[in-house]
């Protein structure tokens, strides 16, 4: 007689563990809320599906500011290598874009959603969508002994020897990530680390921003403050929005935004923009003067065009102060000091965070000290595994967060017993 597993939520780590559970010979059941399985994925990587990164396995630890030590076993048990090798075998042809980026050739998120549900369709596993998990319950002697969920309005209950939970966390809602994983973990008696948004956008209050919405600045710099005195800075890309930034390195930085903004509220936080990072002052100083010299005879706002993009300059002449049909020849020294240090600390006041619904990963979950990190085994309820977001674990951007799904989903995949 086979294992019976239940994995609730169809997302990248359910799909896999349930793909290799049923694999490996168990009796697997998905409950997914939704009518579809992978609705994150199919809308990740704005629809291109980052899958995971091509650095050493090595240094992705540091790419976890929540518990990556937690990850440690899990990432060399299921590597980025074995990753791209996966998803080879099952077709998806994949590719290494800057910054080490791995995605599919075909640039579809829909290929990799549909790979990983025909590989566990394909070994085995019943799918059973528009269920809700309301309750894992539990045999005299505490073990795990079925799941219950809501089925057209009717409780349904799932005779299991395992359950895994992996219902992600609260980001994207219309996805299925509604919290109902930390509702069932909480009911189990674990403790959940209190959910916020990590990869965010956030808001700022300059009303120029609006201006520049839909404009991405590759190799800038962003500082932000904190309130105690302490400051980060971010390299990388960033893109203006109608609200105010986004893009990796406001993505990256927003967790600690987010918590900085906790201890102020509801004082924001200063940011400044380097727009050229890889010149010093005086480098930047000897440019701005050949290039004024360059167009001496041309009023200031038709001078920028080698130095900054075109939907960018007429923000930078408004903020420098400097008259925009002022002659080129006539910028004072002090004026070439002023656009100087507007180019290289472009004030921003960050307000808040888009709200947890609109984050890409969420963090806080299910706390990691009470889950075994080498078979994602709960250590309150036997028979019962984590994976996955629902976690409290996540990367930056990059393809790491995807690869901690995968790479969790498969270590508890092969640590239940059969």
């Amino acid at each position: 007689m086979s294992t019976k597993v239940i994995v609730i939520g169809a997302g990248a780590s359910g799909l896999v563990a349930a793909g290799f559970l049923a694999q490996r010979g168990a009796e697997v059941h998905v409950l997914e809320k939704m009518q579809r399985a992978a609705l994150k994925i199919r809308i990740s990587g704005k629809g291109r599906c980052n899958i995971t990164n091509a650095m050493p396995i090595r240094d992705f630890i540091p790419n976890y500011p929540g518990n990556g030590r937690f990850l440690y076993g899990a990432l060399h048990r299921f590597s980025n290598l074995d990753c791209i090798r996966f998803f080879e075998e099952l077709g998806v042809k994949t590719k290494v874009e800057r910054g080490q980026r791995v995605f599919p050739v075909s640039d579809d998120a829909h290929e990799v959603a549909n790979a990983l549900e025909g590989f566990a369709r394909r070994n085995g596993a019943r799918f059973h969508f528009e269920h809700k998990a309301v309750a894992v319950n539990q045999a005299p002697d505490g073990e795990v002994c079925g799941v219950v969920s809501v089925h057209n309005g009717k409780e349904v209950f799932f005779e299991a020897n395992r359950v895994v939970i992996a219902t992600g966390g609260l980001s994207y809602p219309g996805t299925g990530s509604t919290g109902d994983g930390l509702a069932l973990a909480k009911s189990l008696g674990h403790t959940i680390v209190q959910p916020r948004p990590a990869l965010v956008p956030v808001r700022v209050e300059e009303e120029w921003v609006k201006e520049l919405a839909g404009l991405s600045l590759r190799n800038v710099e962003l500082t932000v403050y904190s309130p105690r005195g302490g400051q980060r800075s971010y390299f990388g890309e960033l893109m203006f929005a109608h609200f105010g930034l986004t893009g990796p390195i406001v993505l990256t930085a927003s967790e600690q935004i987010g918590l900085w903004l906790a201890e102020t509220s509801p004082q924001p936080l200063k940011a400044y923009l380097d727009l050229k990072p890889a010149l010093s002052e005086e480098q930047l100083d000897s440019r701005l003067l050949r290039d004024l010299e360059a167009f001496s005879r041309k009023q200031f706002r038709n001078s920028l065009d080698k130095l900054l993009p075109k939907s960018l300059i007429p923000v930078m002449v408004r903020l420098s102060g400097i008259q925009p049909d002022k002659a080129c020849h006539q910028i004072t020294r002090e004026e070439r000091a002023a656009l100087r240090k507007l180019l290289k600390s472009l004030p921003l006041t960050i307000t808040k965070t888009l709200p947890i619904s609109a984050a890409i990963v969420t963090a806080g979950g299910v706390h990691v000290g009470e889950v075994d990190p080498r078979t994602m085994a709960s250590k309150k309820t036997k028979g019962v595994f984590f994976c996955g977001e629902v976690l409290d674990i996540h990367g930056v951007t990059g393809g790491f967060n995807l690869q901690a799904a995968f790479s969790t989903g498969y270590c508890a995949s092969q640590s239940i017993d059969l």
